[in-house]
């Protein structure tokens, strides 16, 4: 008997979307780094995204599959870097910002590449790993230069990519419940 398994995509995208959105918030200079947010990163933009993707293996879906467990495991590291320091440990002492821009180049350049997979794919997805691509360049290029402004301007492009993940988990997840599409994505 084979066990039919749901789609993981909403669950994915969801925690993708909102723990983006609370996080470019923050980049945007409306509220301050909170436990707000360290909640989100761990649990529902990194566990949640993980185990989205682990589902996502197991359907056979290598694109949403390395997506989700990728982007979960940037959200855990991304709080590992905010809270080691934390510990006192000489190791684990608070990352340059140009280090921290090598580390946001270098999710920026695997975001770009998984851009292109989702080329001939939906639109929504395509302008999620765009604006995706575009905002960790950004942040980048902000924590080189140190510019508060760019850094507010990545926050509102954040902003913007993460309702655009918002708007298609949800749409999945309504033609899975409703069983037709019912927003168009």
């Amino acid at each position: 008997m084979e066990t039919k398994i749901a789609n993981p995509a909403p669950l994915g995208l969801l925690g993708f979307a909102m723990t983006t959105i609370l996080l470019n918030i923050h980049n945007m200079g409306f509220f301050p780094l909170a436990s707000v947010i360290l909640g989100m990163g761990i649990f529902y933009g990194g566990i949640a995204q993980i185990i989205a993707g682990i589902l996502c293996f197991k359907k056979g879906n290598v694109f949403a599959a390395t997506a989700f467990t990728s982007y979960g495991f940037f959200w855990l590291t991304l709080v590992a870097m905010w809270m080691l320091p934390a510990t006192g440990v000489d190791a684990a002492a608070a990352t340059p910002p140009a280090f921290v821009g090598w580390y946001l180049a270098l999710w920026g350049l695997f975001t770009a590449f998984m851009w292109w997979g989702t080329w001939g794919n939906s639109r929504v997805q395509q302008f999620v790993f765009l604006s995706l691509t575009i905002l960790f360049f950004l942040l980048a290029i902000s924590s080189w230069m140190g510019s508060e402004d760019l850094h507010k301007i990545a926050g509102l492009v954040g902003v913007i990519c993460g309702s655009s993940a918002f708007y298609l988990g949800v749409a999945e997840l309504l033609e899975e419940v409703k069983h037709k599409k019912v927003l168009p994505y």
